[in-house]
């Protein structure tokens, strides 16, 4: 295993985490990814160099998940068949906790995550922001993750080409990473690690507004979709029992229409990263599902508005309602993404083989 560590105005807690880990694990290489944090902190790169550290560096600040990218592109290249365990510079992640991990990587060929339990003195907005971040991540992918925010990870040598071609540049990239493993039926595990914050996470980067946005982009997607064609299959329905008085064509009407916008937002926008099935397939298991969910929505509809449930309250409710329901069968039948019965999690994965990169190496240490 390599330790890497992206770095971005570090302080001496990363000298100490290089020195703790060479100290503790001498065999095993350290590398440091400078993410363009000038020359104010070259003292704080030379003295990780100093303790045995090699140090990639970034001319201009690129972001966390490109800066992990450098430093798996450089093992790649240097130090083939080896996995990583990356950790944070800011002295959140203790040398014990560090090995740890990567020792269960090496053990286990899974990716492995070090998951705080946010006991004690945690800062309310971390706390806060992984609780959501973990009801939506299981939510979305059915995983349950302790800790979707984690920056100590380790991943096995096979999937290091795989990394690669994750997209995302900047804090997205990790929660991205673990949508993605999921979605393929990649095995991830988790080993319990300290929760440590220091001085409140002062030292964090992590700018809250901006870069929620960027984590929940992808979460938000099926919830964006589906209230497009919830105004879509609101309007036609008040449109059409008005014009009509009735409930029953006023239901299918409208959700022909506002079924066929969601389904194509869905397969270009929302679940456009998972592995394809021809669009007939699809289609039909989408309008199967359509069908499925009209006859419970209209079934609802009826129960509420004889109840004397305003016909707008009931819609609302019933749509709420149906709103995880079709995002689980979707997900997991319809555009398919987990491996079938006749292709495990194994076999998937022995199909990662490196991308053909023909651009310079960003990995070059005078960059």
């Amino acid at each position: 295993m390599i330790a890497l560590v992206p770095a971005y105005e570090p302080d001496l807690r990363l000298v100490a985490l290089v020195r703790a880990v060479r100290s503790a694990r001498p065999g095993m290489p350290v590398v440091v990814v400078d993410d363009g944090s000038g020359p104010a902190y070259a003292h704080v790169f030379a003295a990780a160099a100093d303790e045995g550290a090699h140090v990639l560096r970034h001319a201009t600040n690129r972001g966390k998940g490109r800066a992990l990218k450098t430093g798996v592109e450089h093992v790649l290249r240097v130090h083939p068949g080896h996995g990583v365990v990356c950790a944070d510079c800011d002295g959140q992640h203790t040398p014990a906790d560090v090995l740890a991990v990567a020792d269960r990587c090496a053990d286990d060929d899974a990716v492995v995550l070090g998951a705080r339990r946010f006991t004690g003195s945690v800062p309310v907005r971390s706390r806060f922001g992984n609780a959501c971040t973990r009801l939506a991540f299981r939510g979305a992918t059915g995983v349950a993750v302790q800790d979707t925010q984690t920056g100590l990870r380790a991943y096995p040598a096979r999937m290091l080409p795989w990394l690669l071609g994750v997209r995302g540049e900047r804090f997205e990239y990790e929660l991205v990473v673990l949508l993605r493993a999921a979605s393929e039926g990649l095995p991830v595990e988790e080993v319990t690690i300290a929760t440590v914050y220091l001085d409140h996470n002062a030292s964090s980067h992590f700018r809250p507004l901006r870069d929620s946005v960027r984590i929940y982009a992808r979460l938000l997607r099926f919830a964006a979709s589906s209230l497009l064609a919830f105004v879509v299959d609101a309007t036609a329905l008040l449109a059409i029992v008005a014009a009509t008085g009735n409930l029953l064509l006023g239901v299918v009407g409208a959700r022909v229409l506002s079924s066929g916008v969601n389904f194509a937002v869905n397969r270009v926008w929302v679940f456009a990263g998972r592995r394809r099935s021809p669009v007939r397939a699809e289609a039909l298991r989408y309008w199967a599902l359509v069908v499925a969910l009209t006859v419970a929505g209209y079934g609802s509809l009826w129960a509420l508005t004889h109840l004397h449930v305003p016909l707008v309250v009931a819609k609302v409710a019933t749509d709420l309602a149906l709103f995880v329901v079709g995002y689980q069968v979707q997900r997991t039948s319809v555009f398919g993404g987990r491996p079938s019965a006749a292709e495990p999690a194994g076999a998937l994965r022995e199909r990662i083989r490196v991308p053909q990169r023909s651009h310079s190496d960003p990995t070059d240490p005078t960059a």
